[in-house]
């Protein structure tokens, strides 16, 4: 069984692709590419087939994770296809709830566990799309996907491997 954690954001080409790509690194780099899955969607539909935003993706590129998805909107069913679906804010997260109908998905701010630790000053992503924050963005990913990644490990027992 697999563990599927889904990465939501308004347009799915800033915020929720850096956080899929770290995440699945940091996934990757634990050992358990066999036991979790990543993903991210929109909850709006503006950027649908669009890659990632030419500076999220510099950025990944600079700190050697790769990232090739495609911007796709959030759908009722992925309340289904995935255990976790961290949302990068308030908004965004009410815009998950309107649609989560029932599932078994834990849906929260993707930022709640690093923030409740103390890793991190904030428990919202800001959006960079306009404000040109890309590097905040960076410097909150990183831990917020740690601190996630630690949660799943402990809540599924996970072993590497």
């Amino acid at each position: 069984m697999t563990i599927g954690v889904l990465f939501v954001c308004a347009g799915n080409i800033c915020r929720s692709p850096m956080a899929e790509a770290i995440f699945a690194e940091q996934v990757r780099s634990a050992g358990l590419s066999a036991h979790i899955h990543t993903d991210s969607a929109g909850t709006g539909s503006w950027h649908i087939g669009e890659s990632a935003h030419p500076r999220t993706l510099a950025i990944l590129r600079r700190e050697g994770i790769a990232y090739d998805g495609r911007a796709r909107q959030l759908a009722p069913q992925d309340m289904q296809r995935f255990a976790y679906v961290a949302a990068m804010d308030r908004e965004n997260l009410r815009g998950v709830r309107a649609i989560q109908r029932g599932g078994s998905a834990q849906v929260g701010l993707f930022l709640h566990d690093a923030f409740s630790a103390g890793a991190v000053d904030t428990d919202e992503v800001p959006d960079p799309y306009h404000s040109g924050v890309y590097e905040r963005v960076f410097a909150l990913v990183q831990p917020g996907a740690a601190a996630l990644l630690a949660r799943i490990v402990r809540e599924h027992g996970l072993q590497p491997g």
